[in-house]
């Protein structure tokens, strides 16, 4: 304790004849150019995919309604089951139809007979009036009379279709492969049919395939609209450009997929205009209205220069990297950015492959000064076990 209260005694009293030695204002000394990780952009043929949100939509959604008027007599389905077309899902009492065809299908028959004697009156008349026996007039009437009896037969007919269709109608059954929903009337109530406010029933789901719509901003419309004016990427309401597909609890786009409709405006709300693609769904994981993520086809195989995304700077809304020069003095250069792809980030311009760009340690560079570059980590090994 002694000891450092004569050392900072003695300190004091250098300060006090203005003695060199003691003083920490000026602190450690300045230290050379700090040390930079840089790199070449790197050179590959890439595909460019665009990302999208969007959600699942069935390709066909039909809600059953009575056609008929009745008490519902039965339910054939489990809620929520799959089934198929033409499978019988309710049965409204056919009682009161199937009396009603019973008494069409007699009116017919009794049209049909009546026809049978017009027909034999008008042939006796025909021939008679041949040998003078009968008049003009006889069979005239007779004629109409068989007329009249073919009209009454086609009118008879006409209704017993009709009484048949109704008694069909009891019957309802799914008009669409699909997942059905719950029943939303139980046996024993009055159905009301054949009307606007006709009681709804259930509700059936098509799901494989299924759709899968998406909005795209008016940006990413227009640069679909010149990549097709100039060949290089033909509009999706051309061609079924491929999209891959993630759901929620997958890193990866494994699902495969393609477009099959463009809206014809953009959204005067939300100045977005809808895409919609169609995906396989045998398995039937994808479900009506579940969220997922998508990617469009965006640019085809083409040359480009990637970076970390670890390189770029931000300043406002411009993007930039530091390129080294002479004597290793950073600069900063504007750049202009694509996606991400395998984890780089695409350079649409202001860069070349020959360009040494600072990739880590972008917080010690300061622009206009020197840094000390070195290679990334592992680069000095790869090129030692090449020599051997």
């Amino acid at each position: 304790m002694r000891f450092h209260r004569k050392a900072l005694l003695f300190c004091v009293l250098l300060s006090a004849v203005g003695l060199p030695g003691c003083d920490d204002s000026k602190g450690p000394p300045q230290a050379g150019a700090p040390p930079v990780t840089v790199a070449n952009p790197t050179a590959r043929r890439i595909t460019e995919w665009d990302d999208y949100t969007g959600r699942f939509q069935a390709t066909e959604y039909v809600e059953l309604r009575a056609r008929v008027n009745g008490y519902l007599q039965s339910i054939d389905f489990t809620d929520g089951q799959i089934v198929k077309k033409g499978d019988l899902l309710f049965v409204i009492d056919p009682r009161p139809y199937q009396a009603t065809a019973d008494s069409a299908s007699a009116a017919v028959a009794t049209a049909q007979a009546r026809l049978e004697l017009a027909n034999r009156e008008q042939v006796r008349a025909a021939s008679l009036a041949k040998t003078q026996y009968g008049s003009v007039e006889t069979l005239d009437k007779a004629v109409q009379e068989q007329r009249a009896a073919t009209g009454a037969v086609q009118a008879a007919q006409a209704e017993l279709r009709r009484a048949q269709l109704d008694l069909e109608f009891t019957h309802i059954t799914a008009p669409v492969t699909g997942r059905i929903g719950r029943h939303l009337v139980s046996i024993g109530n009055l159905i009301s049919g054949g009307e606007a406010n006709s009681t709804l029933l259930t509700t059936v789901l098509t799901l494989d395939p299924i759709y899968f719509y998406f909005d795209a901003d008016q940006n990413s419309y227009l640069k679909y609209t010149r990549l097709n004016l100039t060949g290089q990427r033909r509009s999706s309401r051309d061609v079924p450009n491929p999209v891959r597909l993630a759901l929620a609890d997958e890193k990866d786009f494994p699902h495969q997929g393609h477009m099959d409709f463009v809206d014809n405006q953009i959204d005067f709300g939300t100045g977005t205009i809808r895409g919609r693609a169609i995906f396989d769904n045998a398995d039937l994981v994808f479900t009506p209205g579940m969220f997922a993520r998508i990617q469009l086809l965006g640019e085809p195989e083409h040359d480009a220069l990637l970076l970390p995304d670890e390189a770029i700077g931000t300043d406002q809304a411009r993007r930039f990297v530091y390129v080294l020069g002479d004597g290793n003095v950073a600069t900063p250069r504007e750049v202009k950015l694509g996606p991400i792809i395998d984890g780089l980030r695409v350079i649409r311009s202001g860069l070349t492959v020959s360009d040494k760009v600072v990739v880590n340690g972008l917080q010690r560079v300061r622009a206009g000064q020197p840094v000390t570059p070195q290679p990334p980590p592992g680069t000095v090994k790869q090129a030692n076990a090449g020599e051997h």
